[in-house]
C-alpha cells in the first residue's frame, strides 16, 4: 500500500509542477508539459514492478502512436478558447481528439499498427 501511495504522490508532483510553472511562464509551463514526464514515470513504475521488457517496450511504442492524434487539439484550443469559453473549448477539444484518434487509428491500421481492438 505504501508503494501505491508513493506512486500517486510522485505522479501528482509532476502535475503540480506543470501548473505552477505555467503560472509563472507560458513557455516554461508548456515546455515542461510537453516533456514525457508521465510516460517516464509509467515506464519507471513498470520496470520497478518487474514487468517484462516487452510490456515496457510496448507501452512506449503505443504511447507514441496515441500522442500523434492529440496534436490537432493543441492547435484548436487557442483558436476556440476566445470564441467558446473554457468549458466548451475543453469539450470541443475532447471531441476533436476523439475524431482525430478514430481517423488516425483507421489510417495506421493500413500499415499494421493496431490501435483499436
Amino acid at each position: 500500500m505504501g508503494w501505491l501511495i508513493t506512486k500517486y504522490l510522485l505522479t501528482a508532483v509532476v502535475v503540480v509542477l506543470v501548473s505552477e510553472a505555467a503560472k509563472r511562464s507560458d513557455r516554461l509551463g508548456g515546455f515542461i508539459a510537453a516533456l514525457p514526464l508521465v510516460t517516464f514515470l509509467a515506464l519507471i513504475w513498470l520496470y520497478v514492478e518487474k514487468q517484462p521488457q516487452a510490456r515496457i517496450s510496448n507501452h512506449a511504442w503505443y504511447t507514441f502512436w496515441y500522442v500523434v492524434p492529440t496534436l490537432p487539439m493543441f492547435l484548436a484550443f487557442p483558436f476556440l478558447l476566445p470564441r467558446l469559453g473554457f468549458w466548451l473549448t475543453m469539450l470541443a477539444s475532447a471531441g476533436i481528439t476523439a475524431v482525430c484518434f478514430g481517423l488516425f487509428a483507421l489510417l495506421v491500421r493500413q500499415f499494421g499498427v493496431q490501435l483499436l481492438p
